[in-house]
């Protein structure tokens, strides 16, 4: 029995230790390299700032062969796109995709690292029927014209949508997409499952703190001490308004039957700058929002529907871009100044990751009970954190059921933290399985 419980912990641990992110890089975390601006410093410029930071994917809106170029050979991930002018014509003929791809990815593949074409984007909440009308066929074109070559049968192929898809998002277990977009969507879902490709989409918590400005929402949306927000579908308390939309998307996805299709979040982001009418935009709302999303990426907790991983998530924008109508804060989303110097510190920089970031604080908890962290030992900060009901168990080796496990997570990011809190949970479960 004693070798037997030896030889269990030791592959829990090692198990927990050889799934940690690494120190210099999280695979979950990208940004947009948007470029709508004349006054961005060239591709290779970029290429070393990305380089410098955690940040391992990029999202380019097209397929600008000079971004593309600078990245060769760094290992940064790629998501390149088609424009929405070009959807009709690569739905309408086979050989228009195979020339697109011919053009815009098999000549890097030896050297870039592209993993996604996006198809379009947003196209479906673009009031276009006739594009949206065309974006599946488009993909199915695309998709085959990349089956030519083996070299590139690991790059998928999806598009973007807005959370305008919904028509119902709150409570989270309500998600649901418009009915006039359900047949399409469906269609759609199809495709990815199929292809095993993930769905794309933007949410902003921004945009519901501007249509609900309450101190209450501007918390709950930065990721900030608030009290939760009960779902009581799901009997799951949300923490924070990020985690809220997502769910809502899993929710609305599941609904439709394809629970297998992966979740990206394509674009998010917080404005740093905006027009006295703009509320919320502030360079300090953005670093707490930036920053602690980025500190719960770090952390693995995940949402309540999808505990214990963290969703890819593409940070909207790499820099400003000074040529976008609108708003003030149209041009106010960028990490970072033309110039490559911060608007404000995420904490994404390699040297300092894991100290600029403020913390999430939030102590809600998807369990009825709240469970007390222990005491930590002196000199040490103790996180803030939260508990929640763990993933489903499996039955005991001798047919038994197992209660489901407590896990508590840390809220600030540090990985030390989550694995030994795991690691604890763990060796429980191990014991009991032992007793039975």
């Amino acid at each position: 029995m004693e070798n037997r419980l030896l030889l269990l912990l030791l592959l829990l641990i090692f198990a927990l230790f050889h799934r940690l992110p690494s120190a210099t890089s999280q695979s979950f975390i990208g940004v947009n390299y948007g470029q709508v601006a004349d006054n961005l410093p060239p591709p290779s410029v970029t290429t070393n700032l990305v380089q410098s930071t955690t940040i391992s994917k990029l999202r380019i809106y097209g397929a600008d062969a000079a971004v593309i170029q600078s990245f060769a050979g760094t290992g940064i991930s790629l998501v390149i796109g088609v424009s929405n002018a070009d959807v009709a014509s690569l739905a309408a003929d086979p050989n228009a995709a195979a020339g697109w791809a011919a053009a815009n990815v098999f000549p890097y593949v030896n050297a870039s690292s592209i993993s996604i074409v996006t198809v379009g984007n947003e196209a479906l909440e673009s009031g276009d029927s006739s594009l949206a009308s065309n974006l599946l066929p488009a993909m199915q074109n695309l998709l085959y014209a990349l089956s030519a070559s083996t070299a590139v049968s690991a790059v998928k192929v999806s598009t973007v949508h807005t959370m305008d898809v919904l028509s119902q998002s709150d409570p989270p277990s309500s998600g649901a997409f418009h009915p006039e977009l359900v047949d399409t969507l469906k269609g759609i879902l199809g495709f990815l499952r199929d292809s095993g490709s993930p769905f794309m989409i933007n949410p902003y918590p921004y945009f519901a703190y501007r249509s609900d400005p309450r101190p209450e929402t501007l918390a709950f949306c930065l990721f900030q001490s608030n009290p939760g927000r009960l779902d009581a579908g799901s009997k799951l308390t949300y923490a924070n308004m990020f985690d809220a939309q997502v769910d809502a998307v899993r929710s609305a996805i599941n609904a439709l039957g394809f629970p297998e299709v992966e979740i990206v979040v394509a674009e998010t982001g917080w404005p740093y700058k905006g027009d006295p009418d703009e509320v919320g935009a502030t360079v300090d709302n953005a670093k707490a929002f930036v920053g602690n999303l980025v500190a719960h990426l770090r952390s693995l907790v995940g949402t309540p529907l999808m505990p214990g991983r963290s969703v890819d998530t593409f940070l909207f924008a790499l820099y400003d871009e000074d040529l976008k109508p609108g708003p003030t804060s149209e041009r106010s989303f960028g990490l970072y100044r033309a110039d490559q110097t911060m608007n404000y510190d995420a904490g994404l920089a390699k040297s300092s990751s894991t100290a600029n970031a403020s913390p999430p604080q939030s102590n809600t908890t998807s369990n009825p009970t709240q469970q007390s962290p222990p005491t930590a030992p002196a000199g040490l900060t103790q996180p803030a954190g939260w508990c929640g009901p763990g993933a489903t168990l499996p039955a005991a080796a001798g047919g038994g059921s197992l209660q489901p496990a407590v896990q508590c997570f840390s809220a600030v990011g540090s990985r030390a933290a989550v694995t030994l809190g795991r690691l604890f949970s763990y060796v429980a479960l191990t014991m009991s399985i032992l007793r039975q």
